[in-house]
C-alpha cells in the first residue's frame, strides 16, 4: 500500500500547500486534516496550539504517513520542535521554506511579513531570515482578520478587497520588494493583497518551497513515489464539511473524499 504525506493546518488554508504538491509530486497519496472547528490558530494561547497539533498529529500516524507536513505557520511556529522530538518521521514546516524564497528574490534587502497574531508575536520569521541574511531588515504585521475571511469562502469580495486593504495600509510607504504570506490562508487572498501592495512587491507563498523541500526528503530516503502509482487522496476535518468541501474542491480543481472527524477523547479548549 502507498504511504502518504499527511498534511495538517487549522483549517483550509494548508490545501495552498497540498495544490503545490500535487502539481510538483502528482504520484504522491496526500492525507489531509484541517481542523476548522477550532480555526482560527492564530490567537490561541501557545500551549493549546501545541496541545492541538500533537492531538492531530497522533490521529494521522493511524494512517501510516512517511512524513507530515505542518502546513499551519501558526503550529509550526509553536509546535514544529515539539512534534518533531515526539515522532520518529520527516516533520516539515513551512516557515523556513518561505524565508529561503524570500531572501532568494530581494533585492532591497527589506522583506515583509503578514501573518496571525501567533505567527508575528513568535519572530519565527524574523529569526529565519536573519539566519540566513544577517542584514535583511524584516517588517512585520499581524492580520487576524484574514483567515475568517478565508475560512468563510469570503475571498474574492469587494467587502474582502476592502479588509486587505485597509489592514496593509501601514506597509505600503516601506521599501519592501517581498512580502512573505506568512500563514497558508493568506494565498488564497493573493489577488487583493497584491493588488493592495501593487506590482512592485513579489508575493513570497511558502507552498511551493515547501514542496521542493518534500520532493528533497522523499528523494533522499528513497521514498518517491513510483510513477506508475495512482494516488487516492483522502480529506478530513473537525467542523461542519460542507463549506471545507466548497472550498477545497474550487481550489484544488478537483472532486475530493472528505471524511467528518468527531473526536473519541474530549475536545481541548472547545
Amino acid at each position: 500500500m502507498q504511504q502518504a504525506i499527511a498534511v495538517l493546518d487549522s483549517g483550509v488554508g494548508g490545501l495552498t500547500v497540498v495544490k503545490e504538491v500535487m502539481r510538483q509530486l502528482p504520484h504522491e497519496k496526500i492525507v489531509y486534516f484541517g481542523d476548522t472547528a477550532r480555526t482560527p490558530y492564530g490567537s490561541r494561547p501557545a500551549e493549546e496550539i501545541v496541545a492541538f497539533t500533537r492531538e492531530i498529529v497522533d490521529y494521522l500516524i493511524h494512517y501510516d504517513p512517511k512524513m507530515i507536513v505542518i502546513a499551519c505557520n501558526t503550529a509550526t511556529a509553536v509546535a514544529l520542535e515539539d512534534i518533531r522530538q515526539r515522532v520518529e518521521l520527516p516533520i516539515v514546516g513551512v516557515i523556513s521554506p518561505g524565508a529561503r524564497a524570500a531572501v532568494g528574490r530581494s533585492k532591497s534587502g527589506v522583506v515583509g511579513v503578514i501573518g496571525t497574531e501567533g505567527t508575528i508575536n513568535s519572530g519565527a520569521y524574523d529569526i529565519a531570515l536573519k539566519k540566513l541574511s544577517p542584514p535583511v531588515q524584516v517588517v512585520s504585521l499581524a492580520c487576524p482578520t484574514f483567515v475568517p475571511l478565508v475560512e468563510d469562502g469570503n475571498f474574492r469580495s469587494v467587502e474582502t478587497f476592502n479588509t486587505v486593504a485597509d489592514s496593509l495600509l501601514s506597509l505600503r510607504n516601506t521599501t519592501m520588494d517581498c512580502l512573505i504570506l506568512g500563514c497558508t490562508h493568506y494565498p488564497f487572498l493573493a489577488e487583493s493583497i497584491s493588488e493592495a501592495m501593487g506590482s512592485d512587491v513579489v508575493l513570497i507563498n511558502s507552498a511551493e518551497e515547501t514542496a521542493r523541500e518534500i520532493h528533497s526528503i522523499l528523494d533522499a530516503n528513497n521514498e518517491l513515489a513510483k510513477p506508475n502509482e495512482v494516488p487516492i487522496h483522502q480529506f478530513f476535518c473537525s467542523g461542519e464539511p460542507g463549506k471545507f468541501q466548497e472550498i477545497a474542491q474550487e481550489w484544488l480543481g478537483r472532486q475530493i473524499r472528505l471524511t467528518p472527524v468527531v473526536w473519541q477523547v474530549p475536545r481541548i479548549g472547545v
